[in-house]
């Protein structure tokens, strides 16, 4: 038998369900990327559930259901579009109304900083989670989501599946030919990532 205060819920992530994929300031993503590469196989990021522009009716979907908890994440570069500098205030709008909606319906948000759509800026400039530079950009992001957030957000999650993305180099918009090169790539990644999950706020 389960406790009443169990929290019984569905998750996304930004880059499956918000679609806007260049609206209101927000930048380029791997995924985004990803997902135009493959859009013949796959949904792309840039309409996906439409989200960004129907997520009360989305909310009111999540009540009738009976979620009384809602693991979402949040979108990097729509907080922060290039990933380390200016911060974009329709993004922090856009997720305060998201979480204030979902608060006043009962639903508990429980919110991942990173799943997946990493700055596609940030990979030009130092091929992201490949370079330990990633660090101070990654910590800086997460205390603008703790500040903004933190007063109505009590469940964070740091990096959803660490080793997917550092398995899979187009998880961040990197192709690689070479084998090799790959495969160097993606150890450079696991290594960083260890750093990239261990700091405190």
């Amino acid at each position: 038998m389960f406790k009443d205060n169990f929290l019984w819920g569905a998750s996304t992530s930004a880059f499956q369900i918000e679609g806007a994929w260049n609206e209101d300031g927000k930048g380029l993503t791997s995924m985004d990327v990803r997902s135009f590469k493959k859009e013949d196989q796959i949904a792309t990021t840039k309409v996906a559930m439409d989200h960004y522009h129907r997520f009360k009716e989305d909310v009111q979907l999540m009540k009738k259901l009976g979620m009384k908890a809602y693991r979402m994440s949040i979108s990097w570069a729509r907080i922060i579009p290039d990933g380390y500098g200016k911060i974009n205030q329709k993004g922090i709008d856009f997720y305060n109304q998201l979480i204030d909606e979902l608060v006043k319906n009962d639903i508990v948000p429980i919110v991942t900083l990173y799943h997946f759509d990493f700055p596609m800026e940030l990979i030009k400039k130092y091929n992201g989670f490949a370079s330990r530079e990633c660090i101070n950009d990654f910590v800086r992001y997460s205390k603008v989501c703790f500040e903004n957030f933190g007063d109505r957000v009590k469940y964070w999650l740091t990096i959803n599946e660490q080793m997917v993305i550092s398995q899979m180099p187009n998880f961040q918009g990197i192709y690689i030919n070479d084998k090799h090169e790959e495969k160097k790539s993606r150890l450079a990644k696991l290594s960083s990532h260890v750093y990239c999950t261990c700091f405190s706020y």
